[in-house]
């Protein structure tokens, strides 16, 4: 392990494998079978365990607890299961991300430049795209699939086998148990679609035509009050395609859990 700065009081234990430039601050634990990519910066009082993987350029934060077992009654400790995180993700204070599960692949996936904002949890068999941001104490239920670009409100809770539609953004303190679509803005008690997420197509530099396109196929689709199966031939029929349209019909017409309404 050489170029690399670990604090005298971390303990690194044999096996693991850190690249260059990756520092370990006090009190941190580093387990057998994890990986770090080079320029890594782990914060104090860290534990980073189990067959984990983190990419070159990740930041995290003190206390944060990233591969332990998988909060889920099935798991064995003999399970064969990982974790695996792109680069350049953030993940912050007292964050806690596991690996998957035999059942259910066994493994969890983290893309690219994502931020995990304090006390935000990844359960097993999650995969999360990339620039995605999961607020303050964000929550994802086993097997979430969360598409590049979405962002999660503090507070929030995204049951389990539900997927976040990419450039989707959900309110704080939402409970989210179907699908929510890509491009929509979700809030509520159940969480609800509202309207297109219009702030983040405009960062995302969608011009006001294709922005009105969306607004008129969510209308079919939200409003109209057929059936997902009529007004997506709706939309097909009269809604000029775009990769966009494309994606939203894939995006319902593979949904299982049906969309948040």
């Amino acid at each position: 392990m050489e170029n690399v700065n670990i604090h005298k009081t971390a303990i690194i234990y044999s096996g693991a494998k850190l690249s260059p430039g990756v520092s370990v601050g006090p009190y941190s634990v580093v387990e057998k079978d994890v990986t770090i990519g080079d320029n890594v910066r782990v914060g104090s009082h860290c534990v980073i365990t189990g067959q984990t993987r983190i990419g070159r350029n990740c930041k995290i934060y003190s206390s944060a607890v990233v591969g332990s077992a998988p909060q889920d009654k099935k798991y064995s400790a003999d399970d064969n299961v990982f974790l695996n995180i792109g680069e350049n993700n953030i993940i912050r204070e007292f964050v806690t991300i596991n690996p998957g599960t035999a059942e259910g692949g066994g493994k969890t996936v983290i893309g690219n430049d994502n931020l995990f904002m304090a006390y935000s949890h990844v359960a097993h068999d999650c995969v999360v795209g990339n620039n995605c941001i999961m607020a303050n104490a964000a929550t994802l239920g086993g097997h979430v699939t969360i598409e590049d670009n979405a962002m999660i409100g503090g507070f929030s809770a995204v049951h389990q086998f539900c997927r976040v539609g990419r450039l989707a953004i959900i309110g704080g303190c939402s409970k989210v148990v179907q699908d929510v679509p890509p491009f929509s803005m979700c809030d509520g008690h159940p969480a609800h679609v509202r309207s297109i997420n219009a702030i983040g197509l405009k960062r995302a530099q969608f011009t006001s035509s294709k922005m009105l396109v969306l607004k008129k196929a969510f209308k079919i689709l939200f409003r109209s009050g057929l059936t997902r199966a009529h007004a997506l031939k709706q939309i097909i029929e009269e809604i000029e395609s775009s990769s966009e349209i494309e994606h939203l019909i894939f995006f319902a017409k593979t949904s299982k859990r049906g969309l948040c309404s």
